[in-house]
């Protein structure tokens, strides 16, 4: 099956960057476009609501104006994150954003709905939804998601439990569509490694909380280029998912991450008020995934991206397969 005409266009390395809650912002997001991949953000990260049409405009103009100055650049489309969660009061106000805006790719998490799939559905958008087991993607596609992201054992953030093998084959059995696999990927070589699996994009997020564009404090850019994979605590119990966190982040809050306890899930929220009822999950407690050891250094955007195609280049140079 071939891509849709959204997620078709030349792009300098074949990578969608992963939405993370308030550390991508403008300046993230349209260093991320304007270096060839496609940029993300949820649009919670846009407070008060009001300004998510601004940021949206905002991106739009300043992408065209680089394309037109760049024309030997390619430049990638933007993706809005929705969080399709029963607690999210503003998901109607911001699918109507995303619709007057056209964006070109939309991520929804935590629910598939199909009047959200039918609303982005109407001018043409490109639904992918993310999932961490077959059971979900199976979910997603019959309420009419067009393509699939494989959170994988490793990721960021809300992350699955699998290992990239089994959930990539597993949907790759009656799955032709769209596919990002999310997972431990900060170095060229795991994206060429995940097209070799079967998907079509690497989905990469953690490595950019490293990056000056990323709105994030400087002591949690400072943990992500010192931390390790075995810095990074599987826990579900700051937002009632389980999640990947950063081991030091936990330390400094007074808890003993080896000795966490587990959440209800059912306390997990996602409303406006959700910073004043649970700060350590949003302020505190900082997300990664475990691909950051290979994260040495704080570079821009742009030289991390440069840096990921030409590490991805040199794998497809290099690679070799064995009969």
């Amino acid at each position: 099956m071939s891509l849709p005409e959204a997620l078709a266009r030349p792009l300098s390395v074949p990578v969608i960057a992963s939405p993370m809650f308030i550390a991508s912002g403008l300046e993230l997001v349209k260093a991320q476009c304007q270096s060839g991949i496609v940029g993300s953000f949820p649009t919670l990260n846009a407070r008060p609501k009001e300004q998510l049409t601004d940021w949206f405009s905002e991106i739009e103009e300043e992408n065209a104006a680089f394309a037109k100055a760049n024309p030997e650049q390619p430049v990638g489309p933007v993706a809005a994150n929705l969080i399709v969660h029963k607690t999210n009061d503003r998901l109607e106000h911001d699918l109507g954003v995303v619709v007057d805006h056209k964006v070109p790719v939309v991520i929804t998490s935590l629910g598939a709905r199909e009047d959200v799939n039918a609303a982005i559905h109407s001018y043409g958008g490109v639904v992918l939804h993310d999932i961490i087991n077959n059971r979900f993607a199976h979910k997603a596609i019959e309420k009419g998601a067009d393509g699939l992201i494989a959170v994988a054992a490793g990721a960021g953030g809300h992350a699955g439990a699998l290992s990239p093998f089994a959930l990539v084959q597993e949907i790759r059995e009656w799955f032709d569509g769209p596919l990002a696999l999310s997972g431990a990927l900060a170095h060229g070589r795991s994206i060429l490694a995940a097209q070799v699996m079967g998907a079509d994009f690497g989905y990469v997020g953690s490595a950019f909380l490293s990056t000056p564009e990323a709105n994030v404090v400087d002591d949690y850019r400072d943990m992500v280029v010192g931390s390790s994979a075995s810095d990074i605590v599987y826990s579900n119990l700051f937002t009632g998912v389980h999640g990947n966190y950063l081991r030091g982040s936990i330390e400094r809050a007074g808890l003993n991450p080896d000795d966490l306890p587990v959440s209800d899930p059912s306390k997990m929220t996602f409303g406006s008020d959700r910073d004043a009822k649970k700060p350590k999950a949003w302020k505190e407690i900082w997300g990664s995934g475990q691909g950051i050891g290979t994260i040495s250094e704080s570079v821009s955007a742009r030289d991390l991206i440069a840096r990921l195609a030409a590490q991805y280049a040199e794998a497809q140079a290099g690679s070799r397969v064995l009969v």
